[in-house]
């Protein structure tokens, strides 16, 4: 019969059953940008982010910090036109005596960093020579497929660590002292936890390390990699060619005008790449380092937004336009559902 037919052909139908949500006519906001709310909206922006800014700012001149850039001083004169000569002669003597003055307080921690620049730690094959599974266990020590040219010596004895990261190694030295007091510097802790547990095995010690041609600070294989601080700091790239590195701290207070000594061992070689190696003594505050870069981004962006809802108040009231009928919006139209569409 024509009537069952039907029945049975709706009964088979795969056709959804309406809904507002399986049709997409949920009720939704939708603002619209009226003079008031875009003013409002820019004068709320500049009101916090300027504040913001100047807190941070005022948080960065707190920081007292002193830069020292010693690669090209620490060079004898007779060397100063064969820097890299000097550098590579292990007869020459590398050690240079450096002072300067404290402008400010400096409040322990004071944190000493080694700064480099030109140095590219971000090269492709720079960054993947480099085992990570040899370090994290003595079991992968032959696993040095990735190290190449600098994963195996002569013998073809694995070297660990192995890779171009760990033979060049920051090997610069340095010793402070203030009226004529050494001051002590803490190597511990200068590390990221997460590296230290996680990523350098505490059961993988130096071996073959710095064999022949040495590119940079040598390794003490009684101690396992956990423990060489040194060592997991540079191993941590970075991504500019301007980088600075923890390299301990001062817990020792220091007061303005203080004249702090500081015997260099000038060993690093950036003069093969004219790079520069800088010294770095910081103190920090709830922000970190000194960066005027993020108080003078949150100023100016609030400037432009307090400067953008004056303009539109002048051009409001100076010139004002008649708003839109948002009755004739398309979302405000009566539009009566059809269940089959």
């Amino acid at each position: 019969m024509p009537g069952s037919d039907s029945t049975a052909h709706r009964s088979k139908s795969r056709r959804p059953k309406y809904s507002q949500f399986s049709q997409q006519e949920l009720p939704a906001f939708k603002l619209i940008l009226t003079p008031g709310y875009v003013i409002s909206t820019f004068i709320v922006v500049g009101l916090i982010f300027v504040p913001i800014g100047l807190i941070s700012l005022f948080a960065s001149e707190t920081v007292v910090e002193i830069v020292d850039q010693y690669d090209n001083e620490c060079i004898p004169k007779d060397f100063r036109d064969n820097k890299v000569e000097f550098i590579k002669n292990k007869q020459t003597n590398k050690s240079c005596t450096r002072t300067f003055t404290v402008p400010k307080q400096m409040k322990s921690p004071i944190f000493i960093y080694y700064q480099l620049e030109n140095f590219y730690q971000n090269h492709r094959r720079y960054v993947k020579s480099r085992s990570d599974k040899q370090l994290q266990s003595k079991k992968n020590a032959a696993h040095i497929r990735e190290c190449k040219p600098m994963g195996e010596t002569d013998n073809k004895d694995p070297i660990i660590p192995c890779g171009l990261i760990a033979w060049s190694l920051f090997n610069d030295t340095y010793g402070f002292s203030v009226k004529g007091k050494d001051l002590k510097v803490n190597k511990r802790d200068i590390a990221w936890g997460s590296d230290k547990n996680y990523k350098f095995g505490a059961d993988v010690f130096p071996k073959n390390f710095q064999v022949g041609d040495v590119g940079g600070k040598s390794l003490n294989s009684s101690i396992p990699l956990s423990e060489q601080e040194d060592l997991i700091v540079w191993m941590r790239t970075a991504a500019l060619s301007t980088f600075r590195k923890l390299y301990g701290k001062i817990e020792d207070d220091l007061q303005a005008n203080d004249v702090i000594t500081v015997v260099v061992e000038n060993n690093y070689n950036t003069y093969d790449f004219k790079g520069t190696k800088s010294l770095v003594l910081s103190t920090t505050s709830w922000i970190g380092g000194k960066n005027d870069f993020l108080g003078v981004t949150f100023i100016t962006i609030g400037g432009i937004c307090l400067f953008l809802a004056i303009t539109f108040i002048l051009l409001y009231v100076i010139k004002p336009r008649p708003l839109g009928d948002p009755s004739y919006l398309s979302w405000n139209r009566n539009s009566t559902p059809t269940p089959g569409r």
